[in-house]
């Protein structure tokens, strides 16, 4: 019978951690599809879902679909299979590992310009789904994992839903409601850009730059770097956090219940905020005394002075350094592009970072 609770299109440690933390945790009956072209790979992720479900007594089940997402028609036949309520889009055809890679001009122009030098790479898979559930008419709910604090605003620019992503200000949040600074059961609120999380990756004393805004209890914190020196995450992605975050919503939302926490992009918004769900929808949960417009300007001033921002009117151009080290290898980027040649920009760009990725990095001024 085609229909299921959760559809998680993608194969790779993010998408396992997901199915792996549902099988985990799930205290209602959900069916979830894994969905992607590796056939070893879904049969292990299959598997593992389901043993560790029997392990701790779970009611998830776990089914697979074989889908090469980068085939024509391919997320529309995805969806026709499958029929989802929810789809977590957690497929790319750009790796989160190239934050924590060196070794060529690729990873050079990444490190030195920023992560929204993959937002175009991003967003081609996710915008493909999008546009297959728009043309499906029917009520599913969109979850993009790939780098939603910007693909997400893409993709609404696209004239398509997508509710959130997954990871990012979730992972601040939660690692500062662990942290040894926030009393046993504070509430925690967090206004949090991606750009945010490289400062958390460096050791305590090396940290700088714009912090997240935490509040601890309704009370804003003065000195976040100060207050949660104890926190520390890798140079890696970390996976174990963000690819979990997203799971206690997933299963909220497939249970029809109300949830709060903190998520990116919402409703396409930019950067990362407090939310809650309330029948079926995601909404703002922003602390007393902070309003809308100032969270969104806030959040949006980080691609602003350095990334990707997408205008209201579908036009998307690149900002600060990454806007300097992109048009020095394609110069009809300077201006930026209308979001409808997205998978035109994305094939130049495909061209770029293989060349890239071909040639030693730059080497740095004395």
């Amino acid at each position: 019978m085609v229909g299921c609770d959760i559809l998680i299109s993608g194969t790779g440690g993010f998408a396992a951690r997901i199915a792996f933390d549902i099988a985990a945790t799930a205290e209602e009956a959900v069916e979830v599809v894994i969905a992607g072209r590796n056939r070893e790979r879904l049969s292990w992720l299959r598997t593992a879902a389901n043993a560790r479900a029997a392990l701790f007594g779970r009611k998830a089940r776990f089914t697979t679909h074989v889908v090469d997402l980068l085939a024509a028609d391919a997320s529309d036949l995805m969806l026709a299979a499958t029929g989802p309520r929810i789809v977590v889009q957690a497929a790319s055809i750009q790796t989160s590992q190239v934050i924590a890679q060196t070794g060529n001009a690729w990873t050079q122009l990444v490190a030195e310009g920023g992560l929204s030098a993959t937002a175009v790479f991003q967003s081609l898979l996710s915008s493909r789904v999008a546009a297959a559930i728009t043309r499906a008419g029917k009520p599913v709910t969109l979850v993009n994992c790939g780098f939603p604090d910007v693909v997400n605003g893409i993709i609404k620019a696209m004239g398509h839903d997508v509710a959130c992503g997954m990871g990012n200000v979730a992972i601040l949040s939660n690692v500062f409601a662990g942290s040894a600074a926030t009393p046993a059961g504070a509430e925690v609120k967090v206004l949090a850009h991606y750009q945010n999380l490289a400062a958390w990756r460096r050791r305590p004393q090396e940290r700088g730059g714009r912090p997240p805004r935490v509040w601890l209890a309704g009370k804003e914190v003065d000195d976040v770097y100060a207050a949660f020196a104890d926190i520390q995450l890798t140079p890696e992605p970390v996976i174990e956090i963000s690819g979990a975050s997203g799971v206690p919503m997933l299963l909220a939302m497939a249970a029809g219940r109300s949830w709060h926490g903190h998520v990116p992009g919402p409703n396409g918004l930019p950067g990362g905020y407090p939310v809650r769900l309330a029948g079926g929808e995601l909404e703002l949960a922003l602390p007393d005394g902070v309003s809308a417009a100032e969270a969104i300007t806030w959040n949006a001033s980080f691609e602003e002075a350095n990334g990707l921002v997408v205008s209201p009117e579908g036009g998307v151009r690149f900002t600060g350094i990454l806007r300097d080290r992109l048009t020095e290898h394609v110069p009809a980027l300077r201006d930026g592009f209308p979001v409808r040649d997205l998978e035109a920009v994305c094939e130049e760009l495909l061209r770029l970072r293989a060349a890239l990725m071909e040639t030693p990095p730059a080497a740095n001024d004395a």
